[in-house]
């Protein structure tokens, strides 16, 4: 046991620190599992000043990123900084000089993963990033490694905690929107600016990383279709329970035509389905695959410990491969898919209008759904004196038609205002 493997932490705040503890919490264990003693020798932070109160010795701490990458008396590389820069030339530079590379970051994955991956591969050593999605859920290794020898159809997940404790307050309580977002960043959920979690940016790029691994192709952030909930209304939670749903913000890969198909919007989710139970701050990812069937995977999508104890899981991994001068399995973008335009997928639809309560007005509008080969599966109406809402779920239709529906329904006799769109996902995903 008097091997021991040297670890450069970049960046010390509230992940890097729930690092920190975990390897002092359970170093024996460690140990153990290792084979060898896991020691933090070198930390790069961008504030020396800083009070950390973190059973480190106060000379491991520079302000020197770069020296922490290049210094000898370091093995492996725990990047815990995030963002794009400087990270990402600090990671290419570990890689090029052999060091394995542990990281959580989901932003620099989402948008670099595959090149990273190869720069991995042609060095001989670890890219590992299990913490980049969904916190301590295992849901990385499970793709990567478990499902190997299987085919994954469909990857659908709650991954930002931010905006299903939103909508499950919404849905819970009928608060709107606005008041939601206040109370959440009052109790820390939320950030002051909450746009990366709110806009679904933040689910985006954990969507990217898993149709990279799921589908064996190149997937990028930018690749993925994105909208978040600014604009989720307190009727339409009220509509969605009315009619058997929840709304949540779901990303959502799947493969179509050999093609992948990439998506993060708000979604009315039947109530049957494992996931429209995962309430407030959970994550919850739903993976369908031809041999294993449905699986889920569920729990704390982010924190200082849950974060941590998957940093400190892919750590472990990391440094016995050193020992065993070897490296774990490799990503692969063998497939080489194509993004499916998200003009040609197909789904259901939810359409509320605002119209005049006044006859011909319906007849009107299913004039111009029919006219877009748009077809209508449900419809209810409430009258509200001379105005009416009309709520519509439409059978499943090509995107780029529903759009060409709505943009003629704005126009259409007796429309006051197509007031809010959503998809809709049935038992079986799209």
């Amino acid at each position: 046991m008097a091997k021991v493997i040297r670890v450069g932490l970049l960046g010390c705040g509230t992940v890097g620190g729930g690092v920190v503890r975990i390897l002092d919490r359970e170093a024996r264990d460690i140990a153990v599992r290792v084979g060898g003693q896991l020691l933090v020798t070198r930390v790069g932070v961008r504030d020396l000043a800083k009070d950390r109160q973190l059973p480190l010795p106060a000379d491991a701490f520079t302000d020197d990123l770069l020296s922490v990458v290049e210094a000898d008396d370091v093995d492996v590389i725990v990047e815990v900084m995030g963002g794009r820069d400087p990270a990402g030339g600090l990671i290419r530079r570990a890689l090029e000089l052999g060091k394995p590379v542990v990281t959580a970051n989901k932003e620099l994955v989402a948008h670099e993963g595959p090149e990273l991956y190869e720069l991995a591969e042609s060095s001989g050593v670890d890219l590992m990033y299990e913490a980049a999605v969904a916190g301590a859920i295992p849901i990385i290794r499970p793709l990567k490694q478990s499902l190997a020898g299987d085919r994954v159809r469909r990857v659908v997940g709650i991954l930002n905690g931010t905006t299903n404790y939103i909508l499950t307050k919404m849905t819970e309580e009928g608060a709107s929107y606005d008041a939601v977002l206040s109370e959440a960043q009052r109790l820390g959920y939320a950030e002051a600016d909450p746009t990366a979690d709110v806009g679904g940016h933040d689910a985006a790029s954990k969507t990217a990383i898993l149709a990279s691994l799921a589908f064996d192709s190149k997937v990028h952030a930018d690749d993925v279709f994105r909208e978040g909930i600014e604009n989720v209304t307190a009727t339409d939670i009220s509509v969605a329970d009315r009619l058997g749903y929840v709304i949540k913000l779901l990303g959502i890969a799947s493969e179509v035509d050999d093609q992948v198909a990439v998506r993060v919007h708000p979604t009315f989710l039947p109530k049957a389905h494992p996931l429209a139970a995962v309430r407030e701050s959970f994550n919850a990812i739903y993976v369908e695959a031809d041999a294993a069937g449905e699986l889920m995977f569920y729990g704390r999508g982010a924190g200082a410990l849950p974060t941590g104890s998957a940093v400190v899981g892919d750590l472990i991994d990391a440094a016995r491969n050193v020992q065993q001068t070897t490296r774990g399995p490799v990503e692969s973008v063998h497939r080489g898919r194509s993004i499916r335009p998200i003009q040609e997928l197909q789904t259901q639809y939810y359409v509320l209008l605002d119209v005049d309560d006044t006859a011909g007005v319906l007849a009107a509008v299913a004039t111009t759904f029919g006219k877009n080969d748009v077809s209508i599966a449900q419809v209810w109406q409430e009258g509200q004196g001379d105005r009416a809402q009309l709520v519509l779920i439409t059978h499943r239709a090509l995107e780029g038609a529903l759009r060409s529906c709505v943009r003629d329904l704005q126009g259409t006799e007796g429309v006051r205002n197509v007031a809010s769109v959503m998809r809709v996902e049935a038992e079986v995903f799209s």
